[in-house]
């Protein structure tokens, strides 16, 4: 019996049982998990995430509504500003930008609103804290589009040219169409459609040719050497005020300019209208009208001459003809 004791005694001080088979009990967790499992499992996530949809649909079609509203919301507010400023002296781009501006306001509120419905737990500080850090990401990524953007506010807001206003940056002429907050569209005088964007013409001069309603061409025009001066200035400056496409209401500048290779050249200036064509037109009539003028005042136009000096004379021999 003492051995015995002593048996069980040494069994119990050293585990009685085997560690391997003490540790494969303990852990069911490892366990491998039967198909049924799994797929009740799967089924319970899918049932969990279905009734969490069905329990957000009420927050999720309000969200809807207010996107639906400040839609309406916008279209409301555009009527309203242009016709509260229909009456006014305000300029089209200057309108065009309060309307844009109005929208942008009105739908940054909706769609703030449609996402604290979206995402309860959404409060106007997170949200603006969000937006700030998500602008600051955008602006890096997006810069040369948020550059036109602005740019394209400060064309509508200060530049003075208008839609249907002729313009000419760094070689480019043409007719602007429209000034949209990304781009300006072009169409020059050729035919096409150009599309510009804003910073270009924000950063580089611009000349506005229709800025106002009358543009001065000068052309030069060459009389001879032996020509009376002060007569050909009163022929040229009578042709030029017959034209119809001078304006009679600026003055006609006939000055003589300079002495050519083979003319006393005359700079003729006037005002006219001041789109392309129109300009080509008067262009063309003036022109013509000098060239009769002249012609009937018997002034001669010359031709270049040309002078030849050699270092020594020439002989010159004549011969005559055998009868």
């Amino acid at each position: 019996m003492a051995q015995e004791k002593t048996a069980v005694d040494t069994s119990t001080q050293t585990g009685g049982v085997q560690p391997a088979e003490s540790g494969m009990d303990a852990s069911p967790i490892d366990a491998p998990q039967t198909l049924g499992e799994v797929i009740s499992a799967v089924n319970n996530t899918m049932f969990g995430i279905w009734e969490s949809f069905l329990e957000h649909t009420p927050f999720l079609l309000a969200g809807v509504l207010v996107l639906l509203l400040t839609w309406a919301a916008v279209s409301v507010a555009r009527r309203a500003s242009k016709r509260a400023m229909s009456h006014g002296h305000m300029k089209d781009s200057l309108r065009e930008l309060v309307h844009r501006l109005i929208s942008i306001l009105i739908w940054g509120a909706g769609l703030l609103l449609a996402a604290m419905f979206w995402f309860p737990g959404l409060t106007p500080t997170t949200a603006l804290g969000g937006l700030g850090l998500l602008s600051i990401a955008i602006g890096f990524a997006f810069q040369d589009i948020f550059e036109n953007f602005f740019a394209g506010i400060l064309l509508l807001w200060r530049f003075p040219f208008e839609n249907g206003d002729y313009i000419e940056c760094e070689g480019i002429l043409g007719k602007v169409e429209d000034v949209t907050v990304r781009m300006t569209k072009l169409r020059l005088t050729s035919g096409e459609l150009m599309l510009v964007p804003n910073s270009f013409l924000f950063k580089n001069p611009v000349n506005v040719l229709t800025n106002r309603k009358t543009r001065r061409i000068t052309i030069m025009a060459g009389i001879a050497y032996d020509e009376d001066i002060k007569q050909s200035v009163d022929v040229i400056e009578g042709a030029v005020k017959s034209c119809e496409s001078v304006s009679k209401d600026q003055p006609i500048q006939v000055f003589p300019q300079a002495f050519g290779a083979s003319s006393i050249d005359i700079e003729v200036a006037w005002w006219t209208a001041p789109t392309p064509v129109e300009i080509r037109s008067s262009r063309g009539e003036v022109v013509t009208a000098i060239k009769s003028a002249l012609d009937e005042a018997g002034i001669e136009i010359p031709f270049p001459y040309r002078t030849l000096t050699f270092k020594e004379p020439l002989p010159v021999q004549q011969t005559h003809a055998a009868s």
